[in-house]
């Protein structure tokens, strides 16, 4: 089959011809349809994320459908189609997933980091990490829901009640993220980049009732915010943002280092916390919510050999939504 390889940080992927994998006990085959193209993929090939399977092939924001199966598997049947999201696997028996936060597993296993994701036409993942796919929703267009929707799901619940949600960072999460909340009536403002006039007017078409600058104070003090961009000066201008009592949750798996900062805006007990991964249940709330919203990704497809093309422009920002492989 043909898959992206990625052989050491900093190198672009290389297409290669590779043995199709077979589905062991408990796993499943997936013939990929479309793999989302995720900031976290960019943290992967360019190193920030230091702990890589070599040489791996990329990718958890994957849509497909079984292929085949191995012993045990119950939960699919053939041809039925599923998703795979970033966690692939956790051990089940440590102190975290003992208590139910298995997102924080001492053990775990991601998909295209330690295994093998989903810029290939096949993958193999285990049975019990994968989901069905509500209808409703293209192959391409249901592909971001598996990390941008999914992580940026558990922020908005990460950031608790609100009314009013500052969004920084207005990529593939956030354009999801201002649909369920504006679903749930929550007011959202957007801050993207300076001058980003397309950036903002997507934010408004979706919902946000304002949308500036990232450096410019929002019409109100904000009830909390999520930061998705991997910018770590963002985070003083949030804490300013928020009232008192807010909190800032800070959404990526990546971050440049925050500045040093007045204890003043972060005094009035705001909060600052930062989401790591996801847990099974995020993925079945989210993908019985998402339909209801109901959610819709706008999505750009592009063919699997050009994934480096791909990365470059996520890279630049120089996309409105999502980008998504298709072999």
């Amino acid at each position: 089959m043909k898959a992206m390889l990625l052989d050491a940080p900093g190198k672009p992927l290389r297409l290669a011809e590779v043995p199709r994998p077979e589905p062991g006990a408990a796993q499943v085959r997936v013939k990929v349809a479309a793999c989302g193209v995720c900031r976290t993929d960019l943290h992967v090939a360019d190193g920030d994320l230091t702990e890589p399977k070599l040489p791996i092939i990329p990718g958890h924001e994957i849509v497909g459908r079984v292929d085949a199966m191995g012993a045990g598997v119950t939960r699919f049947t053939l041809g039925q189609r599923v998703g795979i999201p970033w966690l692939g696997h956790t051990c089940g028996t440590c102190p975290y997933c003992r208590e139910g936060h298995e997102n924080l597993c001492d053990h775990p296993g991601f998909t295209g980091y330690q295994i093998d994701g989903g810029y290939a036409e096949y993958t193999v993942a285990d049975a019990d990490y994968c989901f069905p796919i509500p209808q409703g929703l293209g192959d391409v267009e249901a592909a971001p829901l598996l990390c941008a929707g999914l992580i940026g799901y558990r922020s908005l619940r990460m950031a608790g009640k609100c009314r009013t949600l500052g969004i920084y960072g207005f990529g593939a999460a956030a354009h999801i993220v201002a649909q369920v909340a504006r679903h749930e009536g929550i007011e959202s403002y957007a801050f993207t980049r300076a001058g980003d006039s397309q950036a903002q007017t997507f934010a408004r078409e979706l919902g946000c009732v304002w949308a500036g600058a990232s450096d410019a104070a929002p019409p109100q003090p904000l009830d909390a915010a999520i930061i998705f961009a991997p910018v770590g000066a963002l985070v003083p201008l949030a804490l300013k943002a928020v009232r008192k009592g807010g909190t800032v949750v800070l959404g990526g798996i990546h971050m440049s280092e925050i500045p040093p900062m007045p204890y003043r805006i972060l005094w009035e007990e705001r909060v600052i916390r930062s989401v790591a991964n996801l847990t099974r249940k995020d993925a079945e709330e989210f993908l019985d919510l998402a339909p209801r919203v109901p959610v819709r990704t706008h999505t750009t497809a592009v063919p699997l050999a050009e994934a480096n093309m791909a990365l470059d422009r996520l890279r630049r920002g120089d996309l409105t939504g999502a980008l998504v492989l298709v072999p």
